[in-house]
């Protein structure tokens, strides 16, 4: 039987600390639009404004309750403005402090987040929009009805989208690059 013997290797002991050693190591410029950037806060409070404009124009109609697309488009809203308020918030105190929000952790919630948000708000912009052609242009009631609102709450739901777009791909890319 052959058994191979354990060889010891001896170690070098570390470098003694030096003035160069002790400088921090150079990490990649943060790009626009991460959380904890100028880029970040414009983005998260364009998300807010679209989709509180959403909110507020869907929920001054009368009749929106009676449409199940447009209760999901107001909950969608509501979901967004909430969230990309608290996290403008977050950018903000991030730049006022100085602090970097780009912990493994913060930046996969930031990303599971962004991704749910933006999911539901593309599919009640969706939604809404195909009630809205219903409404105007198959079954032409638009005099009955409030087509305009609806066709403004539907197109900032979809500016509020395409907000949280680059911040849901920019926290993906940044956690997936890690």
């Amino acid at each position: 039987m052959s058994v191979s013997n354990g060889s010891v290797h001896p170690v070098d002991a570390p470098p003694l600390q030096t003035e160069a050693a002790n400088v921090p190591r150079v990490r990649m410029k943060d790009v626009q639009g991460m959380p904890g950037t100028i880029g970040g806060s414009f983005l998260r409070f364009a998300q807010f404004v679209f989709a509180v404009v959403s909110l507020c124009v869907m929920a001054t109609t009368a009749d929106f309750p009676s449409v199940t697309a447009f209760c999901y488009l107001v909950a969608a809203a509501g979901l967004q403005s909430l969230w990309s308020l608290s996290l403008g918030i977050l950018d903000v105190y991030a730049l006022l402090v100085g602090r970097c929000l780009q912990n493994s952790r913060v930046v996969s919630l930031f990303a599971v987040g962004d991704g749910v948000t933006s999911t539901l708000m593309f599919a009640a912009a969706c939604a809404s929009a195909g009630i809205t052609v219903l409404i105007g242009n198959d079954l032409g009631v638009c005099s009955q009805n409030h087509c305009l609102e609806f066709e403004t709450a539907t197109a900032m739901a979809f500016l509020s989208w395409f907000c949280a777009l680059p911040s849901f791909f920019l926290n993906f890319w940044s956690l997936a690059s890690r």
